[in-house]
């Protein structure tokens, strides 16, 4: 009922994720980071609300992505009905996709990323979803935003969709999480001008003071 994409910006340092689905709160539910540890993305037809956590737990402690997932999903008897994938911070990805998920259901890597999804409109929605991401000659936040809004045009959630959100740490700005919760006509399209809001004017600016990952006692004069 979901499908994301979670990244690494080799340039700038950056994680990052995003998601859509023809449910509600898809922020809450699927998104998470941890600028120490790495990004998870845990959805599926009965997501755990347990597996983003103990995802970024087990790469705080070591484990790469595979391992991650591995420890998160083996013990787990409801693992059939659940996704998860996970990008740790040296950009390795892995995932697992249970098989009582309804199709198409599937997952895909690419360098630096991974997308996954499940009732996807059609088997052309994930790799459509990583040639944007990868071709698109945008930002990195703004390449993210484009692989949903691609994804949906591709088939998206064969539903349709009530909710986006965006992730992104960055080591030198402010944490920026998103999350239009509830959208009957256009989440993506609510996400892209709320993403537009937080990134320009006064708001963008009170943002550059507060502290950031490469400096944590930041106060600009």
């Amino acid at each position: 009922m979901t499908f994301s994409i979670l990244a690494k910006d080799p340039e700038t340092g950056a994680i990052g994720g995003a998601a859509a689905t023809g449910s509600l709160c898809v922020g809450g539910w699927v998104l998470r980071g941890d600028f120490a540890a790495g990004m998870s993305a845990s959805q599926g037809a009965a997501p755990s609300t347990f597996w983003g956590e103990d995802a970024l737990y087990h790469l705080r402690g070591g484990a790469d992505a595979t391992r991650a997932v591995e420890q998160v999903t083996s013990c787990d008897k409801g693992r059939e009905y659940r996704q998860l994938s996970v990008l740790d911070l040296s950009g390795n990805t892995a995932a697992f996709t249970g098989d009582k998920n309804q199709d198409v259901k599937s997952s895909l890597v690419f360098t630096g990323g991974i997308v996954a999804g499940n009732m996807l409109g059609g088997k052309d929605v994930l790799p459509e979803m990583i040639d944007e991401f990868v071709e698109a000659d945008l930002s990195f936040e703004r390449r993210l935003l484009a692989a949903l809004r691609t994804a949906r045009d591709a088939g998206g959630d064969y539903r349709g969709l009530l909710s986006a959100a965006l992730l992104v740490l960055h080591p030198d700005r402010p944490p920026l999480s998103l999350r239009i919760d509830h959208h009957p006509d256009d989440p993506i399209g609510a996400l892209e001008s709320l993403y537009r809001l937080a990134t320009t004017g006064e708001y963008s600016k009170w943002a550059q003071q507060v502290p950031v990952s490469t400096d944590r006692e930041r106060v600009l004069d």
